[in-house]
Parts: C-alpha cells; structure tokens; sequence
C-alpha cells in the first residue's frame, strides 16, 4: 500500500527540484511559474493508464515514470518549444506498493533531471483498480514562431528524425513473451527530441511538425489533414531500425509505417534541411502534394494509396 496522501506529497515535494521558471512549487493551491518575455505558454496533457499504455508485468516502475513524462516532453519538442515545468496527477490503487511509486517518480525524475524540467505540482488520488497517471508539462515558445501541424504547403519535402519500428516490435515480443534486443531502450527509455525541434524551429525549417506517439502513418495523416495537403511517400526511404545481433536486420515496413511509440518528429520543410541535427539523424522520405489523401510509391514506381494504420483510440476493432 502507498503511503497517505500527505506523506506521499512530502516525499514527492522532497524529490522534486525547483528551476529557473518555477517561482513557488509544490506545497500552494497552486504552482507560479516565470515565462520568458516576449514567449507564448504551451501546456500538453497525456494520461498514462495500467494496461493500455503500460503493464507492471512488462514494465519497471521507473520505466513507466520515464516514458510518462516523454509523452509530454515530446509534445512541446513538436512545437518547437521550451519545456519549463511538469505536474503529475497520480492515482493508485491501495495494491500498490510504496516500493512501485518510489522507483516510478524515480525514472520520472531522472528522465526531468536531464531535461531540466522540474516537477512543480499536480495531485494524488486513490484508483479504484489499477495506476493512473496524468502528466501536464508547461512551455514556451517565441510569440507566433509555435510550428503547428496546419503550415505545410504543396512541394515541402516531408523528413523524420531517428529511426523507426524498433518500439512496435519489441511490444509484439512482450505480448509474445519473447526475449528483447536491441528494441528495448527503444521502447522502455524513448529519447523526447526536444533540442532537435528547438533547433529545427531557430532556424525556421519546418512547416509544420508532429510527434510520432501513434505511428507514422496515423500521424502524419494528422498534418495532411490540417495543412490540406496530400502526401506521396517513398516507402525504400523510410529508415527502419535495426535490431537483433551484430549489425542486426531492419524491422518489418509494418512497425516503421504504422507501429507507434517512438517519439520522433516527423515535419515538412521547404528549405534544405541537414541529414544530422544534435547528433539525430534527419531522413527525407517524401514529398506533399495538392492533391489529398496519402500514397506510396515504391522502387519500381508502383503507387499504392495509403491508409493510416496506427493506434486510435476507441477504434472499432481495438
């Protein structure tokens, strides 16, 4: 069982570090935080629930607190913003250990440490069954320079950093109960690319930019969608992982396309863009068009129209 409510807030209080943007902490009805002048907030939410984002008998505790707050640290990445502070809403179920909740804020914490990103409040509550958390990260961006998913025009190249499926396929080996490789700091620790969308947005290189959390395909769609654009993807161009011994072997074209869980930016640009970003590799993998929907296009030419295949929520089917 977790400590009381009250014991617990001390102990995250005593865990959590103040910074810079943070004026008054966890311990007030609410946090004050300091945004730099001339910027605009960001504010992102994402829960993390027992058995649909993670399972104990899958994940360490200090796994599911270190992804926790990559979803959110993602977010602002694909905006192009500054991360400045983060709040947990947690609630567990009176079967969790005090151990469990300890070792989760501390790869919560460790993942906030390196990102300096302080914890500077949120809430706890007693779950009816099962872990729930809610993590709100706060950042900034220059006033009008936020990337949005709606900037694309027709003829940007579309790029992706890193590369993908390793994350997805090591999911199907848990759900198999197989070994993992290569793929298991891919999925357990994702790496929140937030000093390469900094980067990309100081030098005004993308158009529009997205985070991959539900798959290539699903959210690339998203900024076809919002920009009005169509999307024409060569399907040789996409960089798939590689796992498995020695120099390993790509994953299936189905994890990199639709497999989620990676947390890299996919953005389009008009402007050249390099193949390196703070030590990121940075592919170009297709083009938008005029006309709507997405295809692709394959060595010999072959076009194939494409349908997002990612994950959705209350999608029929699961």
């Amino acid at each position: 069982m977790p400590l009381s409510e009250k014991d617990l807030i001390r102990r995250i209080r005593r865990l959590a570090a103040g910074g810079s943007a943070v004026v008054t902490g966890i311990g007030d009805d609410a946090a004050v935080l300091r945004i730099p002048p001339r910027h605009e907030v960001l504010v992102t939410t994402d829960f993390s629930i027992e058995k649909v984002h993670f399972r104990r008998e899958w994940h360490r505790p200090e796994v599911v607190g270190w992804r926790c707050l990559t979803r959110g640290l993602s977010d602002i990445a694909a905006m192009g913003g500054e991360p400045h502070a983060a709040f947990l809403s947690l609630a567990l179920g009176e079967d969790i250990p005090q151990k469990w909740v300890e070792a989760f804020l501390k790869g919560l914490l460790k993942l906030a440490k390196k990102h300096n990103v302080p914890l500077a409040g949120g809430d706890t509550a007693q779950s009816a069954g099962g872990i729930q958390a809610d993590m709100v990260v706060v950042g900034s961006v220059p006033r009008g320079k936020a990337v949005l998913r709606s900037g694309a025009k027709p003829g940007d190249g579309i790029y992706v950093t890193g590369q993908l499926g390793a994350s997805a396929m090591a999911l199907d080996r848990l759900r198999e109960g197989l070994p993992l490789g290569a793929e298991r700091s891919r999925h357990f620790h994702p790496e929140p690319r937030v000093e390469v969308g900094r980067w990309l947005r100081e030098k005004g290189i993308p158009t529009a930019m997205i985070d991959i959390s539900d798959g290539l395909s699903t959210d690339l769609e998203h900024i076809c969608e919002e920009s009005h654009v169509g999307a024409e993807i060569e399907i040789d161009a996409i960089p798939r992982a590689r796992v498995g011994r020695g120099k390993g072997k790509f994953v299936g074209l189905e994890y990199a396309l639709h497999g989620g869980d990676e947390y890299e930016l996919v953005f389009t640009s008009s402007r050249p863009v390099p193949s390196r970003v703070k030590g990121v590799p940075i592919t170009r993998f297709g083009h938008t068009k005029v006309s709507p929907g997405m295809r692709t296009v394959d060595a010999t030419g072959k076009i194939t129209a494409l349908e997002a295949g990612g994950w959705e929520h209350f999608k029929s089917g699961g």
